[in-house]
């Protein structure tokens, strides 16, 4: 979607994740219903979201004014490259490149500085293209994110932009090219315009000396140096003997050829070498962020979510509960259930597969993939130990199914917590086994106690473990 609608989906996905009074869950639910309402039939996932969020902020802006000045914020303004196009242009105006003497040293002008460090800026990016490997975004998005974590701002806003520095950082690096390109075009014809009028106003004499260098070398490193500005002007470098005529000595410290044919040399030089070239990069950094602009992705995989997108495709959301070793209870299915559809919406509804014995866990696995499912959750119990052989197999057998529905893991502490009520620190012991194990299998897991009197603290565990 594009930038505008990405930034309101953001804004209003982050109050769906926290509760606030601003957003209470009757607000979530209108704004669903409408966007189902208001939304095409042929809507895409990305439309229906954009409209909610429409829909979303008709109540949220009026309600908060830093709503209504986050959604103002413009991160980006094409009058910025004017002005840093300007600044450095003035910059390069008042450099002197020439010196505040009235010769000028054909081995050391700073005009060889400059041209340097922009091959080793091309170098840079050739090698960052080339290799795919060194990704400025990356770097881009830390510091976003760092700069997010200092706000005062709290709450729903601070979430969203933490989101959105991560989400635009690709954008932002596109502008942030095209702005530097302009600036070193601009700076660079500043430089050209400098050479220039100083050397309307001041008569320039040009010269070389060298402890080491004869004047053969010197013409040959000038020639390379200046062949491609020799090409397009017609000047010429001169023969070795004029060079040697132009060498500075105890005898005749000032240089007497004119400076004007190499002014020109100089000018075209920086020209061909730092103008054109950044011009180039600065308009395919423009283009670039005009089509990152225009197609921002923006992750759709958050379970809030899944409620709209299966109404709007006229179907309920649909929970495959995989049971390992032993079935559930019933009170921990009923819990498990009411606690899912806290998450998925009230009509969801939860399917359990038949319980998958041990040994047998890609045949589960295959079953499992025949059923078209929105999650798919293994339940065991904590007392169970994590068991590479037999667990593992099932999760790795689990996850190399071609599915979108997530997978799960859910260690349900009930009967556990009853047997050792006293003793506290074997559930944390075991805890931290099932976690350690999920994280090895790359699964999301959570442990919590399915027939708890007090649902909030498993609600809450359960909900972080479905956060994308």
């Amino acid at each position: 979607m594009d930038e505008a609608r990405a930034r309101q989906v953001v804004l209003v996905r982050a109050f769906d994740a926290t509760d606030s009074p601003l957003w209470t869950p009757e607000d979530r639910a209108w704004a669903s219903r409408l966007a189902v309402e208001t939304a095409s039939a042929d809507a895409t996932p990305e439309q229906l979201l954009a409209e909610r969020a429409r829909h979303a902020l008709q109540r949220l802006a009026p309600r908060d004014p830093g709503v209504r000045r986050w959604l103002a914020q413009s991160l980006w303004r094409w009058p910025w490259l004017l002005g840093a196009a300007a600044l450095a242009g003035l910059t390069g105006l008042m450099a002197d490149l020439l010196g505040r003497s009235s010769h000028i040293d054909l081995l050391t002008p700073p005009v060889w500085g400059v041209i340097a460090w922009n091959l080793v800026v091309y170098l840079l990016l050739l090698v960052g293209l080339a290799r795919r490997a060194a990704r400025p975004t990356g770097g881009l998005r830390r510091r976003l994110l760092a700069a997010w974590q200092r706000l005062p701002t709290a709450g729903p806003l601070r979430a969203a932009a933490a989101h959105w520095a991560q989400l635009s950082a690709p954008l932002q690096w596109s502008r942030a090219s095209a702005l530097l390109h302009t600036a070193a075009a601009a700076l660079a014809l500043g430089l050209i315009a400098s050479l220039y009028l100083r050397g309307l106003v001041f008569d320039f004499r040009v010269g070389w000396q060298s402890t080491f260098l004869d004047a053969a070398s010197v013409r040959q490193w000038l020639a390379a140096l200046l062949a491609p500005a020799s090409a397009v002007t017609g000047i010429g470098v001169p023969d070795t003997a004029a060079i040697e005529a132009m060498r500075l000595t105890p005898a005749a410290p000032q240089g007497q050829a004119s400076a004007a044919p190499w002014i020109h040399l100089f000018a075209t030089t920086l020209a061909l070498f730092v103008v054109g070239p950044r011009l180039v990069l600065a308009l395919a950094a423009l283009l670039q962020a005009f089509m990152r602009a225009r197609a921002l992705v923006v992750p759709i995989d958050d379970p809030a979510l899944e409620p709209l997108l299966r109404r709007h495709r006229g179907g309920p959301p649909l929970v495959r509960l995989l049971p390992y070793a032993a079935p559930p209870g019933a009170q921990a299915a009923l819990g498990l259930r009411a606690m899912l559809a806290r998450i998925y919406g009230d009509e969801l509804q939860l399917q359990m597969a038949e319980v998958t014995p041990i040994g047998d866990e890609e045949a589960a696995a295959g079953r499992a993939a025949a059923a078209p499912a929105t999650l798919r959750v293994v339940l065991v119990e904590l007392g169970a130990t994590p068991e590479a052989e037999h667990h593992g197999r099932l999760l790795k057998a689990l996850r190399e199914v071609q599915t979108p529905a997530p997978l799960l893991l859910v260690v349900d502490e009930a009967a556990f917590l009853r047997r050792f009520a006293g003793i506290p620190a074997r559930a944390d012991e075991r805890r931290a086994a099932w976690r350690s194990f999920a994280a090895e299998h790359d699964v999301r897991a959570c442990c919590i106690d399915l027939e708890s009197p007090d649902p909030a603290p498993a609600e809450a565990a359960l909900k972080q473990a479905l956060q994308p």
